[in-house]
Parts: structure tokens; C-alpha cells; sequence
């Protein structure tokens, strides 16, 4: 199975920037798509982007412009970089992943979410 791990959150002045990274773990695998979710106390997990294996891209509208998302298949790593960050970015920010595996012998396709960071942008 695949663990993923975020790190690089923390506390950000508004306007500020802030580098999350996503690394995946766990034995062979091969990972399909990511994204990035994120869920403020008391409100429901949202969509932030995406990215394919081959890198296309989508943005929730209001981090379009303002975050980018990327991987490197190599490192088994994605990044998120947040630019111009609002008080309304904060929030517990979660990795997820599609990959393709070996389970007992037989191919699977299965999700994984890392334990999620926190992103704290001050008003």
C-alpha cells in the first residue's frame, strides 16, 4: 500500500507564499493521478487541483492564478506552490493519490490520502 505524507504547511502573512510537498511511499507502485483537497475547521474537504501523470493540470477557481500544482514522477513527489494567500487558504490541507498496485499477486487500483497539514493565513 502507498503512504503519503505532506509537509511545508504553516502560518503566512496574507499575500505571502507557502510550498506544500506530497511524497509517496510504501513499495512498487505506480501512480495515476494527485490532488490536493483542503478542509477548514468546520466546513467541507474541497477540491484545490489536480494533476495527471503526464502533468495536465486543473484549479478550484479561486486558486487559479494564484497556486500551481506539480510532480515529480521520479521523487514519487507533488507540490502545491501557493501564491498570494488569503485568510480564507486556511485550512488542513490534504494529498491524494490514484495508483496502480499488486495485491497478492493480482493488480489493483486503489486511492490513498496523506494525514493532511495545516496552512494558517492570519486576517
Amino acid at each position: 500500500q502507498v503512504q503519503l505524507v505532506e509537509s511545508g504547511g504553516g502560518l503566512v502573512q496574507p499575500g505571502g507564499s507557502l510550498r506544500l510537498s506530497c511524497a509517496a511511499s510504501g513499495g512498487i507502485f505506480s501512480i495515476d493521478g494527485m490532488g490536493w483537497y483542503r478542509q477548514a475547521l468546520g466546513k467541507q474537504r474541497e477540491f484545490v487541483a489536480d494533476i495527471g501523470r503526464s502533468g495536465s493540470t486543473n484549479y478550484a477557481d479561486s486558486m487559479k492564478g494564484r497556486f500551481t500544482i506539480s510532480r515529480d514522477n521520479a521523487k514519487n513527489t507533488m507540490y502545491l506552490q501557493m501564491n498570494s494567500m488569503r485568510p480564507e487558504d486556511t485550512a488542513v490541507y490534504y494529498c491524494n493519490a490514484h495508483y496502480y498496485t499488486v495485491v497478492d499477486g493480482a493488480p489493483a487500483i486503489l486511492e490513498a490520502w496523506g494525514q493532511g497539514t495545516q496552512v494558517t493565513v492570519p486576517s
